[in-house]
């Protein structure tokens, strides 16, 4: 087998920036959450929300673990650029953001496809009103409608992606109502936005077309959160998803047709210093949906699915404030039984924070996992942080393709080992308030069934790496 061979420029861009965020502190201390510079330009109106944000990012792929169709060693350089305006009036609230996410110097045949490239797209434009305490004493909750941006729950089923260069957007209705003890209910009703273009030509010429929103994808449901649970929160939801072919001829949009429906329960504590903390999640899902988008694939198999996330952590009350966390992950996988599909679907979900780095990269995802995990977290100055983990990866099925891969053996008869994952990230701010430095490094062991499956490429260990700095305004 060859081995990865590390791409000169990617060397450049990952070596520099290691050492830049270990040369040590330059301010003894700062905050950590940004400042908005063009509201305080304005002077600070207490009616008027505005604030940006530019993101360039490079990074570089060695190795690559997706078949052959894709190139075996890629970089890109990519830019986020964010414009976000709310004006309140009285109960009402008005409010816009724009996202600019564009893309350059990929391989033709690049991964990077509408997860990284969106230039110039009104994700956000809203009207919300706050009705106060009207849903009882001591309430808050408000109604949103239109184009808007979701975060809920542990951001494993519905989310505003913060690693990836694109970002989900839905048009629909959203409640949201909390009670003095915390309490959280969230109501939803949405068409997710499907990002466009979606063609290479459109994608690699960083090409500008609305995002289409359509009856034809629908998300709805509802989660509700009871606060002051064994130390932590206890979450239990549901959400169902429509989806159906759409257009005509040349405008014609294939779909799997899934019609599921997604229930879940979550218990989970936040780290704290001193403190044992934990995450568990476990998640169901049912209906029907056929196995690929193919025009030609008319058969609906019922879906019976799962995925469970356990994770239990301590905070050493120590400097550097260390933080140990052992990690499980388990996502069902398609089987062989011709009737039914078992690969779990994690919607509109981000991964980042339990997988790894997308982008180029990303092998794994909440689909045919088996996955325990160690992790261990450094906090040494409120301006730098960084972690470390590894991972052992394994197929749930020897039939299916494993995560996001691609990859697949329909005979299983390349086994269940896809590997080992190690990562680490190191965040740093340049200059606090305004500037953040963010750079990461991943290397993909290939076990046995990345190497030997019948498309696995023939490339390698996968070494991967990033650097980016965000700039607040």
């Amino acid at each position: 087998m060859k081995r990865s061979v590390l791409p000169a420029c990617l060397l450049a861009a990952v070596i520099p920036s290691l050492a830049i965020a270990q040369s040590g502190p330059i301010f003894s201390a700062a905050p950590t959450k940004p400042r908005f510079l063009l509201h305080e330009a304005l002077g600070s109106p207490a009616n008027l929300r505005i604030s940006g944000s530019f993101r360039p990012r490079v990074e570089g792929i060695a190795g690559q673990f997706r078949p052959e169709t894709f190139a075996r060693n890629d970089i890109l350089n990519s830019y986020l650029t964010t414009l976000f305006v709310e004006y309140e009036t009285g109960p009402l609230r008005i409010g816009g953001e724009l996202f600019d996410s564009r893309g350059y110097f990929q391989q033709r045949n690049s991964s990077a496809f509408t997860t990284e490239i969106n230039a110039l797209e009104p994700g956000q434009a809203y009207l919300a009103l706050d009705l106060g305490d009207g849903a009882g004493e001591g309430t808050k909750s408000s109604l949103t409608v239109g184009r808007f941006t979701k975060n809920i729950g542990s951001r494993r089923l519905v989310s505003r992606q913060q690693f990836r260069n694109t970002i989900n957007a839905y048009t629909g209705l959203s409640y949201d109502w909390q009670n003095a003890g915390k309490d959280r209910l969230t109501l939803l009703w949405a068409l997710p936005h499907t990002r466009l273009p979606d063609d290479t030509p459109g994608i690699l010429d960083n090409e500008i077309a609305f995002d289409r929103e359509s009856l034809d994808l629908q998300l709805f449901g509802a989660s509700y959160t009871k606060a002051g649970v064994l130390g932590g929160t206890f979450e239990v939801y549901g959400y169902g998803l429509m989806e159906r072919d759409s257009g005509t001829g040349l405008r014609s949009v294939q779909t799997r047709d899934r019609r599921l429906f997604t229930p879940g329960v979550r218990l989970a504590r936040a780290p704290k210093t001193g403190a044992f903390d934990y995450d568990l999640e476990a998640i169901y899902q049912t209906g029907r949906a056929r196995e690929t988008a193919a025009e030609t694939d008319r058969t609906d198999l019922n879906v019976a699915a799962y995925f469970l996330h356990a994770e239990a952590g301590y905070t050493f009350d120590a400097p550097w404030r260390p933080r140990v966390a052992l990690q499980y992950d388990h996502a069902s996988g398609d089987g062989r039984n011709p009737n039914r599909f078992n690969r779990f679907d994690t919607l509109f979900g981000a991964r980042r924070f339990d997988y790894g780095p997308t982008g180029l990269y990303g092998p794994v995802q909440r689909a045919n996992l088996i996955s325990p995990g160690l992790r261990l977290e450094v906090t040494p100055s409120p301006i730098w942080d960084a972690f470390v983990a590894y991972r052992p990866l394994f197929l749930e099925s020897p039939t299916d393709s494993f995560g996001a891969t691609l990859v697949r053996d329909r005979s299983g008869r390349s086994g269940r080992y896809a590997g080992q994952q190690i990562e680490g990230r190191i965040r740093y701010w340049i200059v606090p308030d305004a500037m953040i430095l963010d750079t990461g490094v991943a290397y993909l062991i290939k076990g046995d069934f990345l190497r030997n499956a019948p498309n696995a490429p023939d490339t390698g260990d996968t070494f991967y790496g990033y650097l980016n700095t965000t700039l607040f305004f």
